[in-house]
């Protein structure tokens, strides 16, 4: 196992570090890490249906140091996410007769990892929480900063609470065990995030497609990914509860949730949905003559490059798109805020666009790009 990379979440009392190291969480210590942070406390894994045989491998290291009580196994994908799999953690965990100072480990992707934490915020009105991302979405983003959430027929991620977590622990090499597309998904992400706070770490995006999502040079994966993890760190640090800085974080999403709901989370995954929201963000901020077409033209070669869709599906209508859009949670008193760019690595929060441009943006990123 490598040296471990160690970041910290500043957060006073609630800090805590996140771990990168490939092989960590297969290696004979990581008991020794963990138990660091559970004691004797009790400790429920949850997984899900794909990621359970590897959530078992993990767990059988555990026990040695780590007082595991028992897996919760979830059907895997984002129609799992919901009250009644949030409930079926919950029940298991009183059955294993864990209270408010036990553990709840997810080991799995942003699905997994948000509906642990969920779990872990209301039962017993708040029990303790670790997460062990293992696909790049997760390492790079939804493992760090404590939001939680299900999903509402009305809308993705609407009830929710912000829990951080004891530890972060992320091992790449969970990666070797997923498909490619599940790769390009993180890569959304992190596109998100290099695009509205750095424009250094964009151009390290556009400069090491190949190498990035092969991961053919595990030293610079990892650097890529420290430095990833640490931009959201910061960002956390400086503003846990979105009620700043943290916004920007949802730069393509608001979009990109609509298509996710109006798909019946199937095939639009959630990288998808963010990679086309990105790309209808910079059309609409083209016509707001904030952003040039060449940087539009750039944001676009790095989705085509880490092979991810930036064209709005032809299935789904511009209104209905829209209309989901008003019920998304970054919404104010029925008026959208959407993120978008002044250029590469300068986003800002617009409110009060007027619909007819906002339809006219997602029209034009329909249609224009549908055949790439």
């Amino acid at each position: 196992m490598k040296e471990t990379r160690c970041i910290q979440v500043k957060l006073g009392e609630r800090s805590y570090p996140v771990m990168i190291a490939t092989g960590m969480c297969f290696a004979e210590n990581f008991a020794q890490r963990v138990a660091e942070f559970t004691k004797e406390e009790s400790v429920l894994i949850v997984t899900d249906s794909r990621v359970q045989p590897y959530a078992e491998k993990v767990a059988s290291i555990l026990k040695s140091k780590v007082n595991v009580k028992g897996i919760c196994v979830f059907p895997e994908g984002e129609q799992s996410k919901n009250f009644a799999t949030v409930e079926k953690i919950c029940r298991k965990a009183a059955k294993l007769h864990l209270d408010r100072k036990s553990f709840f480990i997810a080991i799995g992707g942003g699905v997994t990892g948000d509906m642990t934490g969920f779990a872990a915020a209301i039962y017993m009105r708040g029990a303790n929480f670790i997460q062990i991302p293992t696909s790049l979405l997760a390492m790079a983003d939804s493992s760090v900063g404590g939001k939680t959430a299900v999903d509402l027929p009305e809308g993705k991620n609407l009830a929710g609470a912000f829990l951080q977590p004891k530890a972060v622990f992320i091992d790449p090499l969970f990666l070797d065990t997923i498909l490619s597309h599940n790769i390009s998904l993180g890569f959304a992400e992190i596109i998100k995030i290099a695009a509205t706070f750095d424009k250094e770490l964009f151009e390290i995006l556009e400069k090491n497609a190949f190498t990035l999502i092969s991961r053919k040079d595990p030293v610079l994966f990892e650097e890529f990914l420290q430095r990833a993890c640490q931009l959201k760190a910061d960002i956390v640090s400086k503003d846990e509860k979105e009620s700043s800085v943290r916004g920007l974080l949802n730069y393509g999403h608001t979009f990109g949730h609509a298509l996710e709901k109006l798909d019946g989370y199937s095939k639009m995954y959630h990288g998808f949905g963010v990679s086309c929201g990105m790309y209808m963000a910079c059309m609409l901020a083209e016509k707001l003559n904030m952003q040039s077409h060449e940087e539009t033209k750039r944001i676009a070669k790095v989705l085509y490059d880490y092979n991810l869709p930036f064209y709005f599906a032809e299935r789904f209508d511009a209104k209905e798109v829209y209309k989901v859009m008003l019920n998304d949670k970054k919404a104010d008193k029925g008026s959208l805020k959407l993120v978008l760019l002044w250029g590469i690595g300068k986003g800002e929060v617009v409110k009060d666009i007027p619909r007819k441009t906002v339809l006219a943006a997602m029209d034009k990123a329909r249609f224009q790009n549908r055949d790439k």
